[in-house]
């Protein structure tokens, strides 16, 4: 790796763990976290009640909901605990990026919305803010995990250098 190169990487790396240590993952990662204590006391609670009230059908569609919104939340909570270990400096964002392949971000869709209107409201509304919470994390994922030939030049508009140089050449010639 040439020293440019290395050194445009270097500051890559330095830009994308900043983003871990920002206060908007602070804000996702409670987020998150909430929300997974927030879902657990809910099935654990009330929607083992309103469960049990539902017909069949719908019984089988809650069951498989509910094992899919633990599925998701699981794999953002993994997600973002390993982005915190980034951040408290348990461990580099280059060991991090080789640990978040045993994260899945894509990890169960919610079914199909006509049987998803069917389920009780609370849970209706924890599948839809998991849904929103596993957009961002993927959006965040694909900021800080980019190739780095994907991303902007950390030196600003590439073309700064040319443009300096033209006009360097025209200032000696009217000079």
């Amino acid at each position: 790796m040439s020293d440019r190169s290395h050194s445009e990487a270097a500051d890559l790396v330095q830009f994308s763990e900043r983003l871990t240590n920002s206060p908007a993952f602070g804000t996702l990662f409670r987020e998150g976290m909430d929300l997974v204590e927030e879902t657990a006391a809910y099935l654990d609670g009330p929607g083992r009640t309103e469960a049990k009230m539902l017909d069949r059908p719908v019984s089988l569609t809650y069951a498989t909901e509910s094992m899919r919104l633990t599925t998701r939340l699981m794999q953002l909570a993994s997600w973002l605990l390993l982005h915190r270990a980034v951040k408290e400096g348990e461990m580099t964002l280059i060991q991090a990026n080789r640990e978040k392949t045993k994260v899945k971000l894509t990890a169960a869709e919610p079914g199909a919305d006509d049987m998803l209107v069917k389920l009780p409201q609370q849970l209706q509304d924890l599948i839809a803010r998991s849904v929103t919470l596993q957009a961002k994390v993927r959006r965040l994922d694909a900021t800080i995990h980019s190739p780095l030939t994907e991303r902007p030049s950390a030196v600003g508009n590439p073309l700064a250098p040319q443009l300096n140089r033209l006009r360097a050449a025209f200032e000696r010639q009217t000079g």
